[in-house]
């Protein structure tokens, strides 16, 4: 039986192994932070009181979770833990999520649409400033053309030139830039980062530059500190860093080594 409040995943990151798993839900506040295991958690929602899995996430707000029927849905983390307290009735959980949920895809989609029309506004700049870049002393009658033109051909340019970034894990080198936190609106602690500089991929050679990714607790046994040169295997996702010109997110990040200097 399919149910037809299900919000499944276009795509999503699924968890490599346990330890991944306990440390996202850490970071959701689905377990403690002494917690070495993961427990059973129950979705009741729309007249259904049963296990669930979760087995993924498809950005830092929304997990997917796997349901008895094997049907995947999307769910606010936070939405999920409350359904976990023995007093959250059926009904209640049912005025709850629906918009909730809802909500959470909006979300996502306004977020998405907000940065688009950053860039556009950016790219709609470029043209007065490259006009100014004319000398003054210029008196050429066909240079206001030519300076038309300019953002056209910066433009082709530039899609010719558009990163493409790899499907799955690769294995990777940067070095530690910066430690910082960006806010989390559903959660009373704000989300740790790391921000990387020379981040490539080693095979095949891709130049990423600047990259970001979250600094969960598994990284932080590694220890690391500012300027440390490192190799992992992570996913690539293009994802801004919030607040930050960081454009390309680091999922999934494993077997860290440090490089000697």
């Amino acid at each position: 039986m399919v149910h037809s409040f299900l919000i499944e995943p276009d795509t999503y990151t699924a968890f490599s192994d346990e330890a991944e798993l306990i440390d996202k839900c850490k970071e959701w506040g689905l377990l403690s932070d002494k917690a070495a295991k993961i427990k059973t958690f129950y979705y009741k929602g729309h007249g259904l009181n049963e296990a669930c899995s979760i087995i993924g996430y498809v950005d830092h707000i929304t997990a997917v979770i796997e349901l008895a029927n094997h049907h995947m849905h999307c769910i606010h983390p936070s939405y999920l833990k409350e359904m976990q307290a023995a007093s959250y009735g059926i009904k209640a959980g049912d005025a709850a999520e629906a918009p909730n949920d809802k909500g959470n895809e909006t979300g996502s989609s306004k977020a998405a649409n907000a940065e688009a029309e950053h860039e556009a506004k950016n790219e709609a700049t470029a043209a007065p400033a490259q006009e100014k870049a004319i000398p003054a002393d210029n008196t050429d009658d066909k240079l206001p053309a030519a300076a038309e033109e300019a953002p056209k051909t910066s433009s082709k340019k530039a899609k010719k030139t558009k990163l493409e970034l790899p499907e799955g894990k690769v294995k990777m080198v940067a070095t530690v830039k910066e430690f910082t936190t960006i806010p989390n609106h559903f959660s009373d602690n704000d989300d740790e980062v790391v921000i990387y500089e020379n981040a490539n991929v080693i095979e095949p050679e891709i130049e990423i530059g600047d990259a970001w990714s979250s600094h969960s607790a598994t990284m932080k046994k590694t220890g690391l500190d500012i300027g440390d040169t490192i190799t992992f295997e992570a996913k690539i996702v293009a994802k801004k860093l919030a607040k930050h010109p960081v454009r390309h997110k680091l999922n999934n990040v494993a077997k860290i080594e440090k490089q000697e200097a």
